[in-house]
């Protein structure tokens, strides 16, 4: 794609890779095949190709961008199935960052919008608040049905009743800052990234992983001033609160670094993961680029850590189905595919993949409680795809997408919690019901 960048536009770090990712660009259209939105919408502007033309004149053009622009780049699920498509190489992950960056710097949104988008990040990366959030919208959700749909915030505000839980779970002391010692010989040594929202929703799948690595030899810290990965601002174009929390993080590994040293970070959200592992980049142009370097070469999702330190069941096979979904940033983003299947079938399940597995559920982060039409009609393609399987549980590697499908279907599971209960940990609860399910059929 031929670009026309002025010099003093491409004297920005920024701009200046957005125009290398820009040029990569043949316009062959493989990325519409598997764009979730186009494949839903049918419009050219909701496909890659489109969007990469709509960025392309906003960046080039310097203007601020345009409720058009912000439109289509606003229903972009950032599931990046389009990067495993293209055959040029077009980083568009970096592209779209970009774009959500300029977007917030130039457009002023709807009141609503504004405020909605302030809300979600005072909230969602902060467990304290965010299981304050949880419990109010608990208590409301028998009101949600008297929000007018008729407006878009009312239909974001039932979106989000409908995705709040009708129960928490109690805080886990395992999350807290701490070191777990190594069960047996100490095999190595790693840091545990507890995240924010995964603390509250669902802590028993950092309890698994802990119990899991540390029966393995793996010693698994918690390290102290570390918090939310910065994703979720990220991807709405928030900067400042992103790189301030990728900040604290960088801090806190280095420190555990220079200390009793670290042979891995281990992710066990894989939204989390895809953007940790791109810190190098993120803070290519700061002074921490040499520890955000290696922090991101650190970084590993949980089946990544597994297989390095050779996980191995002790239990008799279950005699369960499992509906593997592959969340889009641990597929797309990290380029893990067959390894938590393969992990699962050691593990003694078999294991089935649905039809369109390229496919986005609808989570994406936020997207489900920004976009709730769109979303809505994923997950619900999804999970058909998924009851097609005929299996007993679905397991995946991502809290949002856990959150996205459960519900009144087959039960769900995050994938280390089944790989800790086939290696000695206790039974999850979404096995027993599908023990019961299957008992019943």
């Amino acid at each position: 794609m031929q670009t026309n960048f002025a010099p003093e536009q491409l004297a920005d770090p920024d701009t200046r890779e957005s125009n290398r990712i820009l040029r990569t660009c043949v316009h062959c259209g493989f990325c519409t095949a598997t764009c979730p939105t186009f494949v839903l919408l049918g419009d050219e502007l909701d496909s890659p190709r489109g969007r990469i033309y709509l960025i392309k004149d906003m960046l080039e053009s310097g203007r601020p961008a345009t409720a058009e622009v912000v439109k289509h780049v606003d229903r972009c699920l950032s599931c990046l199935s389009c990067m495993t498509t293209c055959p040029s190489g077009v980083h568009y992950m970096h592209l779209v960052d970009h774009a959500r960056h300029y977007i917030e710097q130039t457009y002023d949104r709807p009141w609503h919008e504004k405020l909605l988008r302030r809300v979600l990040s005072q909230v969602l990366p902060y467990p304290a608040r965010f299981r304050a959030a949880m419990t109010g919208a608990r208590l409301g959700r028998p009101l949600g049905a008297l929000i007018p749909g008729g407006h878009v915030l009312g239909r974001r505000l039932r979106a989000m009743l409908r995705l709040a839980p009708g129960a928490l779970p109690p805080p886990s002391p395992m999350q807290a800052p701490q070191m777990h010692r190594a069960v047996g010989e100490k095999r190595g040594r790693v840091a545990l990234l507890t995240g924010c929202a995964q603390q509250v929703l669902a802590p028993s799948i950092n309890e698994a992983t802990i119990r899991l690595l540390t029966r393995m030899g793996v010693e698994v810290v918690i390290t102290r001033d570390q918090g939310c990965c910065g994703a979720l601002d990220h991807h709405m174009g928030q900067h400042d609160p992103a790189y301030r929390l990728a900040r604290a993080n960088i801090a806190a590994w280095t420190r555990e670094m220079a200390g009793e040293g670290l042979d891995g970070i281990v992710v066990n959200t894989s939204g989390c993961g895809t953007t940790v592992k791109d810190y190098g980049f993120m803070f290519r142009e700061e002074p921490e680029a040499e520890a955000a370097a290696k922090v991101a070469a650190l970084t590993m999702d949980v089946t990544e850590a597994l297989q390095k330190f050779a996980y191995a069941p002790v239990r008799e096979k279950p005699g369960l189905t499992v509906a593997y979904h592959s969340a889009c940033s641990l597929q797309h983003g990290q380029k893990i595919t067959a390894l938590p299947k393969q992990l699962l079938v050691k593990a003694g399940f078999a294991v089935k993949d649905p039809v369109e597995p390229h496919l986005c559920c609808g989570s994406a982060g936020t997207y489900n409680l920004l976009q709730p039409e769109i979303a809505s009609k994923l997950r619900e393609r999804k999970l058909y795809n998924l009851d097609r399987t005929g299996a007993d549980l679905i397991a995946a590697g991502n809290i949002g997408c856990l959150t996205q499908l459960g519900g009144e279907r087959m039960p769900t599971v995050h994938t280390v919690e089944l790989l800790d209960w086939m290696a000695g940990g206790p039974e999850p609860p979404a096995v027993a019901a599908a023990r019961r399910a299957k008992q019943a059929a």
